[in-house]
């Protein structure tokens, strides 16, 4: 019997697939617990709309990573810091959470923090290149220039 998932089903596939499972396990246990609908011309056709909608959507939010991509690039984002008598050393660091809020308040772009890739913590004064994996294998840069508050 020819079924559509609607579910991720160990063994037969993932979510949308269309696929062919004995009878006995499509009525028995497939259909009742909902993981799958049959295959009819009209399920069919639902499942390809649902794939345009998806492909749709993907190159929506990939077209939108570039555009930040592309936002960040002439820009500079400031941020305060206060610093230890000897001058250079931060008090602690600056987090990813901090450059974040930062680039959302002084250019109106929104990046998760969790998104935003430090090899290492910035823990003095003065201009870093900070990397942030936008989706997609689109990597973008932001410029923060640490100043002393």
């Amino acid at each position: 019997m020819k079924v559509i998932l609607q579910a991720d089903v160990k063994g037969h596939g993932k979510k949308g697939e269309l696929v062919n499972v004995s009878d006995g396990y499509a009525r028995n246990f497939l259909l009742p617990r909902k993981l799958v609908v049959e295959a009819t011309n009209e399920n069919i056709a639902e499942m390809k709309r649902q794939d345009k909608l998806k492909q749709k959507k993907l190159e929506e939010d990939k077209a939108a990573a570039r555009a930040v991509a592309k936002k960040l690039e002439g820009i500079q984002v400031h941020i305060t810091a206060k610093a230890g008598e000897a001058g250079g050393k931060l008090f602690g660091s600056v987090t990813s959470k901090e450059i974040s809020e930062a680039l959302l308040a002084q250019h109106d772009i929104a990046i998760e923090k969790n998104k935003i890739v430090q090899d290492d913590p910035i823990k003095s004064f003065g201009p870093y290149e900070i990397k942030c994996k936008l989706g997609f294998e689109i990597v973008g840069v932001i410029n923060v220039l640490v100043v002393e508050a």
